[in-house]
């Protein structure tokens, strides 16, 4: 339904974009009225209002360096030729 009223939003990008592109806050209108309300407090409001509804992270093996990935697969190998070794 479209009604015939100006308001004021803001516009949060999702903190985790696999399920939600963007959160959509509506203003009231007195709300810059208030003593001590600026617009960067509202903003930040809703930034951490989106932070607070999404999912927590959960741990992905994409999301270590390579650098670790080396580690893991040289320890691998060395372990692998001190059994044969040993053997």
């Amino acid at each position: 339904m479209v009604k015939g009223t100006s308001r004021r939003v803001v516009v949060v990008d999702s903190p985790d974009p696999e399920l939600f592109e963007q959160a959509i806050f509506i203003v009231r209108n007195d709300a810059f009225s208030r003593e001590g309300v600026t617009p960067e407090q509202v903003v930040s409001e809703a930034c951490r209002v989106a932070r607070s509804c999404a999912p927590p992270r959960r741990w992905r093996w994409r999301e270590l360096p390579a650098l670790c990935y080396a580690a893991l697969g040289a320890g691998v190998i060395g372990l692998a030729w001190l059994v044969a070794a040993l053997l």
